[in-house]
């Protein structure tokens, strides 16, 4: 009698813990950008975030939906990558919005500075569908950057309904995706060297990210996953040191401040 209690007791825990790991894999990756969010909110300042970390990781993820059709994988992975697709574009459209109305705070001093009181302020609007490289993912409004995924999707798709029956596709699509998501952090990273400083990245987020990172490369272990999963969650937990490396760096030896228009003019080809 004891023993099959004991058992159920067993079962039960085994139960939730699948359970709790289950909602940390579908949930966890979105969890790090929260911090991100609310402080991008309430400092409406967006310069410290780089928006190419939301380029990332939808190509990432959309790709890693399309390897799905070759190569079954958990459907909680699938979730994963729905929920982190939804997530970036929130972040997107709160970061266009910002960084509009700091363009237009800025253009609005330099007018009232020049005596221009009288003239209308215009900021240059910059659209997907100019097709102008120099202003890739640095567009005005947000259904640009969604006009840019779909795009991309549909592309995406395409090639791989014809290529589908193809294994050497598949596996290689199945690469790139979790590649793409692997190099999540690189620029993040290279924003933060080109600033000379992490000043306007959460650091909570990072943490969350090496943590989140180290969990999910396990769960891939574990789990017996595609090789390409867990190879390049090592790298992305890689990646991930290296900025909190620039973070203790950066704050122990400061680099020489940069002006305010250097500044704003790194984070638009950042942003």
């Amino acid at each position: 009698m004891e023993d099959e209690l004991f058992n159920q007791i067993v079962s039960v825990f085994n139960s939730l813990v699948s359970w709790v790991a289950a909602g940390a894999m579908m949930f966890g990756g979105v969890v790090p950008y929260i911090p991100q969010y609310r402080d991008i909110r309430r400092t409406q300042n967006a310069e410290g975030f780089s928006t190419y970390v939301c380029l990332v990781l939808l190509v990432a993820n959309i790709l890693r939906i399309l390897f799905r059709f070759g190569r079954y994988f958990e459907t909680l992975l699938l979730w994963q990558s729905i929920i982190m697709i939804a997530t970036m574009l929130v972040m997107l459209n709160l970061c266009t919005s910002v960084r509009m109305a700091t363009e237009l705070s800025t253009k609005r001093r330099s007018f009232i500075a020049t005596d221009s009181k009288d003239e209308e302020v215009r900021i240059p609007k910059r659209h997907f569908l100019d097709f102008d490289w120099n202003y890739f993912w640095s567009w005005s409004r947000f259904v640009d950057y969604v006009q840019c995924v779909l795009a991309f999707t549909l592309v995406a798709a395409y090639i791989t309904y014809l290529l589908l029956d193809s294994a050497l596709f598949v596996e290689t699509l199945g690469f790139l995706a979790v590649f793409a998501e692997a190099m999540l952090g690189t620029p993040q990273l290279y924003c933060n060297y080109q600033n000379k400083s992490t000043e306007g990245m959460s650091i909570k987020m990072v943490l969350m990210w090496t943590s989140g990172d180290t969990f999910k490369t396990g769960y891939f272990l574990l789990t017996e996953a595609p090789m390409q999963f867990w190879t390049c969650g090592l790298l992305q937990v890689f990646v991930d040191v290296a900025i909190l490396f620039q973070v203790y760096y950066y704050s122990r030896y400061p680099q020489k401040p940069v002006s305010h228009t250097v500044s704003h003019t790194t984070s638009a080809k950042a942003l």
